[in-house]
């Protein structure tokens, strides 16, 4: 059963990606994107790696879902007024997508009895960030840079002439 939800997310991860891409309207792709996401954290907590899946919808369906969309209302890309209002045909392929997601979470949160699948070592989360932070902490620091360099490009292409 757990193969067959992975598939399942699997599809809706492409899926999802394949519409954020073809979206013409940014708000649309961001919450394909964020849906995709999702579906990404439970594929990888399938895996057995469940701080892995957190990190996943803490720091990208949130924190860098919320830059985006921080980006998009600052560049003024598109006037609300002038576009036309969403109906379900429009929404339709988000919310079968987002249904598949919460349908595949409820699927494994009733079928997991253990917290641990079998032939996977739990490694408690201070031992993780000690290695996270002591073996890759350069690695950490880079990425905190290019996050406050794509802000600082964003307030720089967004400000007032």
């Amino acid at each position: 059963m757990e193969a067959t939800l992975f598939y399942i997310l699997a599809a809706v991860l492409l899926v999802g990606i394949l519409l954020a891409i073809t979206a013409r309207q940014a708000v649309r792709s961001i919450v394909y994107l964020v849906t995709s996401f999702f579906a990404l954290a439970l594929m990888f907590y399938l895996l057995g790696a469940p701080l892995i899946a957190a990190f996943e919808v803490i720091i990208y369906a949130g924190a860098i879902m919320v830059l985006f969309l921080f980006v998009i209302m600052m560049l003024e890309l598109e006037s609300p007024e002038k576009l036309p209002h969403p109906h379900l045909k429009n929404w339709l392929p988000a919310l079968l997508l987002a249904g598949a997601v919460v349908g595949s979470l409820v699927v494994l949160l009733c079928s997991r009895l253990q917290a641990v699948p079998p032939g996977f070592i739990e490694i408690p989360v201070r031992q993780f960030a000690f290695a996270l932070f002591k073996q890759y902490g350069v690695a950490v620091e880079v990425v905190s840079m290019q996050l406050l360099f794509a802000l600082v490009g964003a307030l720089y292409l967004g400000r007032r002439r």
